[in-house]
């Protein structure tokens, strides 16, 4: 018995565009801006298509866009599934925990990497208020060191 196909990446996109079809970030912006940044960062940082499954879909069960169980039985490989797990802080979570999983799971590391860069991207943060561009560059901060990201 043949497995079932994989979702080709325009599919992963298209399904992660719709998922966050209503979703702007901190800034008002289009969310399916920011998952975008993200996959062309990993792809830039050689990235493969795993990863860059991944990168679409990052934020989609941390923000409800999509659920776990969804992700159970989503056409995606082993690989991408526990990517976007890792990626998902868990309410009350340590800061410290999280990027143990991430270090601890195979490609993680690479799509966060590409997360944190367009997160803490200065025309982006230009866009925020001080104190919310204060308490992010300081949470992006911690995090490139705990994951060991320069």
């Amino acid at each position: 018995m043949n497995p079932a196909p994989i979702l080709p990446l325009t599919e992963v996109e298209a399904l992660a565009r719709r998922a966050h079809a209503t979703r702007t970030d901190k800034a008002g912006r289009p969310y399916a801006e920011h998952l975008k940044a993200v996959a062309d960062g990993v792809r830039a940082r050689g990235g493969d298509e795993e990863q860059i499954a991944a990168a679409w879909l990052h934020d989609a069960v941390e923000d409800d866009a999509l659920s776990e169980q969804w992700l159970a039985r989503a056409a995606l490989t082993p690989r991408t599934k526990a990517i976007v797990l890792a990626l998902t802080k868990r309410a009350d979570e340590p800061k410290e925990a999280y990027a143990e999983r991430i270090l601890a799971t195979e490609g993680a590391r690479l799509v966060k990497e590409a997360d944190l860069a367009h997160n803490a991207d200065p025309a982006r943060l230009a866009l925020l208020d001080d104190t919310t561009r204060a308490r992010l560059t300081e949470k992006y901060t911690v995090m490139r060191a705990l994951l060991g990201i320069r």
